[in-house]
């Protein structure tokens, strides 16, 4: 009779010891789930930031750029030659003469 009640609380015992097992991989494998997930957020996050600088980068020359072009717009003779250039204007008395 003792060995039944010791083989029956050894099965209880055992049974407890899987499920808390199985419990506990459960939680593992969700936490190492939820880890991995945020460490492919950061990822993703830092490839997006580098991307972005690398952007606002040619963005700062492009205005460079631009500033440039309108403070020579603001003179009268480069518009001049501009115009003469770019839409074969001419002054008076010259010829346009267009070599190809």
């Amino acid at each position: 009779m003792a060995k039944k009640s010791i083989s029956k609380s050894n099965k209880v015992r055992k049974k407890r010891l899987i499920f808390f097992g199985l419990i506990c991989l459960v939680v593992n494998f969700y936490v190492f789930y939820s880890v991995f997930n945020v460490l492919k957020q950061v990822y993703d996050k830092k490839k997006e930031k580098v991307e972005l600088s690398t952007k606002l980068v040619n963005l700062q020359e492009e205005e460079e750029a631009l500033k440039v072009q309108v403070n020579k717009l603001k003179d009268p003779d480069y518009i001049a030659k501009y115009a003469r250039e770019k839409f074969f204007y001419s002054k008076k008395g010259e010829y346009i003469i267009r070599i190809e």
